[in-house]
């Protein structure tokens, strides 16, 4: 596959530490900057895994000048879904490390190494996610995904779900091997699903930094959302009477029916109202914008990429 055009030097002769699965279904213009961000990091020894999920809008066209070596494109003209791509992409994986990402997210340059970081440092941490912003279709800065540092605040409440964003995971490839993606897949929740299959035998973790830009729409589906809290509510209920944890089952039915009131009412305008950006915000859109235009600007990215492959060589000669 051939991305940017860059120096035709391999980098890295040993087996990729990372494995990064990037499942595209018609990501539009979004798709590009998406693999550009992951071109961008400053941590290089990775592998790139592109599944093209039956797209109809030509995504690989989009990235049809970018040549390196570490990218691997899987195409079939099936769509078989987000859950089986992910499934497909652990059982591919050469990484120790196995992370995701969406075809319209950007991830900031540091991403990876801090991901590497905190895994490396701590060997019992198995998951771990970074701090993200959202934005907007035109590339607009919404707020922050919210978000649990430690592995503690994020499942401590399992009956609400688990505030780990699943776009920006970052984990041990034994541990995606052992508990993978339930199939059939769980509707736009089977991150949720697998968290709280995992967690009470497993450890999860947030980089407290924003790392990440989650895209989202300024108009939610609200049948897609209703859908979706239904399928939560439905696989929480049988986990819990499984495991006789019947407080854990009242406290999710009132989180559902709460939640679903609360999108009754956001739905017919009820919700709150818009406010201003706190300083935390602005400095947080300040940054997104320095990285929106790297990935935006091709001769940006080539800069970039230069130092970055200039690096990665020296350390390697």
């Amino acid at each position: 596959m051939a991305l940017l055009s860059a120096p035709s030097i391999v980098v890295h002769a040993i087996e990729p530490l990372i494995t990064v699965a990037l499942p595209v279904y018609n990501a539009g213009k979004y798709f590009r900057p998406a693999v550009l961000s992951l071109l961008a990091q400053t941590y290089t020894n990775w592998e790139l895994l592109i599944f093209d999920d039956g797209s109809n809008d030509g995504p690989l066209q989009a990235i049809s000048d970018i040549t390196d070596p570490r990218i691997k494109v899987i195409e079939d003209c099936v769509n078989r879904g987000l859950v089986a791509r992910l499934n497909e992409a652990i059982d591919m994986a050469k990484g120790k490390y196995f992370a995701r990402m969406d075809a319209d997210d950007i991830s900031y340059p540091e991403r990876l190494s801090r991901q590497v970081q905190s895994l490396e440092a701590d060997s019992t941490l198995d998951l771990v996610g970074v701090r993200a912003i959202t934005i907007g279709t035109e590339d607009q800065m919404l707020g922050f995904f919210p978000f649990a540092p430690s592995h503690n605040e994020i499942c401590c409440r399992p009956w609400l779900g688990f505030y780990l964003a699943h776009p920006t995971w970052m984990g041990r490839t034994q541990w995606f091997r052992k508990y993978r993606y339930a199939t059939p897949a769980h509707y736009m929740c089977e991150d949720q699903e697998l968290l709280l299959r995992s967690y009470v035998d497993s450890k999860f973790g947030t980089v407290d930094k924003v790392l990440f830009a989650y895209r989202v729409s300024a108009t939610p589906n609200w049948s897609k959302l209703a859908k979706t809290r239904k399928e939560m509510y439905a696989f929480q209920k049988v986990h819990f009477i499984k495991y006789k944890q019947w407080r854990f089952l009242v406290f999710s039915l009132f989180a559902f029916i709460a939640r679903s009131c609360l999108d009754a009412m956001r739905r017919i305008g009820l919700g709150g109202r818009l406010k201003k950006f706190s300083g935390l915000e602005m400095a947080a859109e300040l940054e997104w914008r320095t990285v929106s235009e790297i990935t935006n600007s091709p001769a940006s990215v080539h800069g970039h990429l230069s130092r970055v492959w200039k690096t990665a060589i020296e350390k390697h000669v």
